[in-house]
């Protein structure tokens, strides 16, 4: 048996009928960009979140790095991240010409809020939480802490489309929520695409005219702004996978609880699930030692696998001239060495995930 990291026109087939009709009306429509689907699905998606507003931009990087200059974050600032994060989100930072304070993370692979007061100055100006994976962060404590000492709050939700803490969903803690639309993710769009969530009216005002040339009125530049928008296709058929992501969020669940309930390899270190915190597993990530081998041995026995991530960003060599070496964040690099995401994916079988966890617990070196 072959099975791929994640076979993405499974989905589509499950709700064909619905994508096809809504890019057909999109495209038979003469609007495409900044019209009638996006402006539906920015209202459905902050209602879906919890928030009051939503902008459409044209990746969660965009979304990030926009944020960040909408709350005019910028040279000499200093923004906490978790060191063991995507590479996108400190190049959100540095990209506002910011200094990204690296924080090593917890045992559920998200920022270690224990960390925060030793990696607070008198220069930091916000916290970028990530929501790795797909669980959320310890957002009761971060939030706190945020509050306590007059931070703006950041939440890179990527990969946490409908994760919860406490009930409450990610995105919707601080003053900006911002998410991928890529097309692997639990929110995944059929292109490129990403958002901002927010309950501030100004700051969604400001992410709006900077998405879009810093124009609010067309031709009545305010802001330096950039060509960052979400298009009519994509919001059309975000808006169908949007109505089902529930139902899609649970089945990815099911087959977690699958793979936990199955695999009894002592050698293999599944996820850890925080009190509270609610996981939608875009990633089911494991640890082991051996993982290069693991990783070689799954590979042979056709499962195909992906490191999320093996080089963290501290030690990518675009940040070389921030000076960091390996051995500065211990955990992060430790992680980096055994991480490895197994195939979870809406449309897996039965049959694909018993012999997943089969091959898993006849791994033996």
């Amino acid at each position: 048996m072959k099975i791929d990291l994640a076979i993405l026109n499974r989905q589509f087939k499950l709700y064909q009928t619905e994508y096809e009709q809504a890019a057909l009306k999109a495209l038979r429509s003469g609007w495409y960009i900044l019209e009638r689907e996006v402006i539906a699905f920015e209202n459905e998606f902050a209602d879906y979140v919890g928030a009051k507003f939503c902008v459409g931009v044209n990746s969660g990087l965009d979304a990030l790095t926009l944020s960040l200059r909408a709350l005019k974050i910028g040279a000499g600032d200093e923004v906490i991240v978790p060191a063991n994060t995507y590479i996108a989100t400190v190049l959100a930072i540095t990209a506002n010409d910011a200094i990204p304070v690296l924080v090593e993370p917890d045992e559920f692979y998200n920022l270690d809020s224990s960390r925060l007061a030793d990696a607070l100055t008198e220069r930091t100006k916000a916290i970028m939480v990530v929501h790795l994976y797909g669980q959320a962060a310890d957002m009761e404590n971060i939030s706190r802490f945020a509050r306590e000492n007059n931070l703006r709050l950041v939440e890179d939700c990527a990969q946490s489309h409908g994760a919860r803490f406490n009930g409450k969903m990610t995105g919707t803690f601080g003053d900006a929520g911002c998410f991928s639309f890529y097309p692997t993710k639990n929110l995944g769009a059929f292109g490129d695409g990403g958002a901002v969530v927010t309950d501030d009216a100004e700051l969604a005002e400001t992410l709006s005219k900077l998405r879009n040339y810093g124009s609010k009125v067309k031709y009545h530049n305010e802001l330096e702004g950039v060509n960052s928008r979400l298009d009519e296709l994509q919001a059309a058929l975000l808006r169908v996978k949007l109505s089902h992501l529930d139902a899609l969020n649970d089945e990815r669940k099911r087959i977690a609880d699958r793979f936990f309930a199955a695999i009894k390899n002592p050698r293999l270190i599944l996820p850890k699930i925080r009190k509270g915190a609610e996981h939608v597993f875009y990633q089911f990530v494991i640890r082991t030692e051996n993982r290069d081998d693991f990783k070689s041995y799954l590979e042979r026995n056709g499962i195909q696998t992906v490191i999320h991530y093996p080089i963290p960003p501290h030690l990518s060599e675009c940040y070389r001239q921030l000076g960091f070496k390996r051995g500065d964040f211990p955990l992060t690099e430790h992680y980096a060495d055994e991480v490895l995401s197994l195939p979870i994916f809406n449309g897996m079988t039965d049959a694909e995930i018993d012999f997943v966890t089969g091959v898993c617990n006849e791994y033996n070196s």
